[in-house]
């Protein structure tokens, strides 16, 4: 029998979360490094009877937090389930529209799904060759524009100039600028809320405050723009953020110098890494993030998939999506990770050569 009113949606597709002994886990762009001493002390002293009362509304100390550490209002704050639970709510809250919201052809797969579980209407704006994206594109009637600034899956960092000019030419629409990957070598867009008040950035504690398991991010903008999709929130899931979550986030950014020393080490391995790739011939797009999108040499972008899987070692590979078919992206391990990692392209690189060779 045919039910009806069910929904047809094509939902994002994560990267796989492997359970397997002594693997190195390169794939969804997790924090090579753990939390900081301060977060598991958090942890370890929460008082779990608490738990039997709902989380608080307004996370007011982690706000205020943040506020601090930036430099901005506590008002200019909201907090969410994630990075991702702050964009879905952006997208009920921000853009009512029947023009389309624009974003990137390439780029954070989980706007389209938004886009269609909401019946927002959006356009994707092919990226040029270099995967840079070009303003002009962005300086027309829409209804909203979301751009990830570093990009993902490209890695890419577009300048603060390139920003400013689509947000001069979008005054009556939202921008969104997804900060996911800043701190690992991009510069944040905060320094325009000011003069800009269509301006909202998302951030989450995912990557750089190696919080991927906890689920908090948030986003800054206007206080106009902020009790809009506060009043959102609030009508979907007003307790959105637990309590042990907002206890760890408050101490990871009180500790927030350790976390800036990771970043500075990850980077580090990022560029050498980068360059050893780059002596086998790969070719490779500059990152401002903590991963890199590669296109192997001698080998083909499958192979060299499978073959790193077969090592316990998981990248991701795109196979789905034309334009980067030939492309992996590999998140940054600690140091001895990525040294281990390249041993492993080296001798299937090294295998590929002797194959095609043939015997002497």
């Amino acid at each position: 029998m045919e039910i009806k009113g069910l929904r047809n949606i094509e939902p994002y597709v994560a990267g796989i979360q492997p359970k397997v002994d002594n693997m190195i886990k390169l794939n969804t762009n997790e924090n090579a490094y753990g939390p900081s001493p301060a977060v598991l002390a958090a942890l370890a002293a929460f008082d779990g009877n608490g738990l039997r009362r709902y989380s608080s509304l307004e996370q007011a100390d982690l706000r205020q937090a943040l506020a601090e550490q930036h430099g901005l209002e506590a008002g200019q704050f909201v907090i969410g389930n994630g990075s991702d639970d702050i964009l879905s709510m952006a997208f009920l809250a921000f853009f009512q529209t029947e023009t389309p919201v624009l974003f990137p052809d390439l780029t954070y797969g989980f706007y389209k799904v938004w886009a269609q579980l909401y019946c927002v209407p959006y356009e994707e704006i092919p990226l040029r060759d270099d995967f840079s994206w070009r303003v002009t594109d962005y300086q027309r009637e829409c209804g909203g524009i979301i751009l990830t600034n570093p990009n993902a899956p490209t890695g890419r960092f577009q300048s603060l100039d390139d920003i400013e000019a689509v947000l001069k030419a979008n005054p009556q629409v939202v921008v969104i600028v997804d900060e996911a990957y800043v701190n690992f070598g991009g510069q944040s867009a905060l320094c325009l809320l000011d003069s800009y008040p269509n301006l909202f950035i998302t951030r989450t504690f995912s990557k750089d405050a190696s919080l991927a398991g906890l689920r908090v991010g948030y986003g800054i903008g206007s206080k106009q723009l902020i009790s809009v999709i506060q009043a959102v929130r609030n009508a979907i899931n007003p307790y959105n953020v637990d309590a042990i979550s907002e206890a760890l986030a408050l101490a990871a950014v009180k500790d927030w110098s350790y976390y800036q020393q990771a970043c500075r080490t990850i980077m580090e391995t990022r560029d050498w890494f980068a360059s050893e790739l780059r002596e086998l011939g790969f070719e490779l797009l500059p990152s401002a993030t903590n991963f890199l999108l590669v296109k192997p040499s001698l080998v083909e972008a499958q192979k060299l998939f499978a073959h790193l899987e077969k090592e316990k070692i998981y990248v991701r590979y795109f196979p789905s999506q034309e334009r980067i078919k030939d492309w992996l992206r590999i998140s940054i391990g600690r140091q001895d990770e990525m040294e281990s990692v390249l041993a492993s392209i080296k001798e299937c690189c090294n295998e590929q050569t002797n194959t095609t060779s043939g015997p002497a």
